[in-house]
């Protein structure tokens, strides 16, 4: 039996479980970081004990919170994610649509350690520990495309002395909302060609999938942006198809319409 070169590449990768799948196309990939700006101390440690956030359209709906059930819990001393590192706290699947707002619950172990000195200094939280700190993010995420909130606490705003050597956690915290990647998408016509569908870059393949034998609909995510060839490798009976010059912006899902396979 005759097999071309993408069909060839596709049955490798498919024995290797490399290529891309359309299941749950309209779900959101959602990763939550926490960063600092530097502070004129030597240790601000934050005991992180859960993370919700609200899906809802108004953060008053207490029906409207998630709780991130793969949360990396523990002390973190925020003083370390300066100068551009960060570090993973959750991430999560969900429906694309809007997240309004991040809640973060704290356990009892949040400490300081002053410049100079070998003791650590408990911090004060009771609010934060009772309900959780709020913080607005008011982001709407699109199906197909993974995305960054980073949690950026400013310890230099974030700690009050109240006097006879006690402090307190008023934290600063800033969210940023960020797309990390792009896909492409499109619909093949007619159904019957069945392809393989390749993303690929200068001369490497880098994504792939098969268009839905019912509908002709194909889904590629988590593509960084740049400029693609879309290569179609159909079943026996129709040609070959090669799309140059496919632009991918983070954030977008590029549409490539309806492409016609010839038989």
């Amino acid at each position: 039996m005759k097999i071309n070169f993408l069909s060839y590449i596709f049955l490798i990768l498919s024995s290797l479980g490399w290529l891309a799948c359309n299941q749950d196309p309209k779900a959101a990939r959602l990763e939550i970081r926490m960063t600092d700006a530097p502070g004129d101390y030597s240790e601000v440690n934050i005991d992180i004990q859960e993370i919700r956030i609200n899906v809802s359209d108004s953060p008053n709906d207490e029906n409207g919170w998630i709780k991130l059930q793969n949360t990396r819990t523990g002390v973190y001393n925020i003083l370390k994610l300066t100068n551009g590192l960060d570090t993973l706290l959750a991430d999560i699947d969900l429906p694309a649509g809007k997240v309004s707002q991040i809640r973060l619950i704290l356990g009892k172990n949040n400490t300081i350690r002053l410049k100079g000195q070998n003791t650590r200094k408990p911090l004060d939280t009771p609010s934060a520990m009772q309900s959780g700190l709020k913080i607005q993010v008011n982001a709407t995420l699109q199906e197909g495309i993974n995305y960054r909130i980073l949690l950026d606490f400013d310890a230099s705003r974030s700690i009050v002395e109240t006097g006879s050597g006690k402090f307190k956690l008023k934290p600063v915290i800033r969210a940023i909302t960020e797309a990390i990647d792009g896909g492409i998408k499109g619909k093949i016509n007619p159904v019957a060609a069945n392809p393989a569908v390749y993303v690929i870059a200068n001369r490497d393949t880098i994504a792939g999938t098969i268009a839905d034998a019912s509908t002709g609909h194909f889904l590629i995510k988590n593509l960084p942006a740049g400029t693609y060839k879309v290569a179609f490798a159909p079943v026996a009976g129709f040609e070959n198809k090669i799309i140059n010059q496919v632009v991918v912006n983070n954030g977008g899902i590029k549409d490539l319409g309806t492409i016609k396979i010839e038989d």
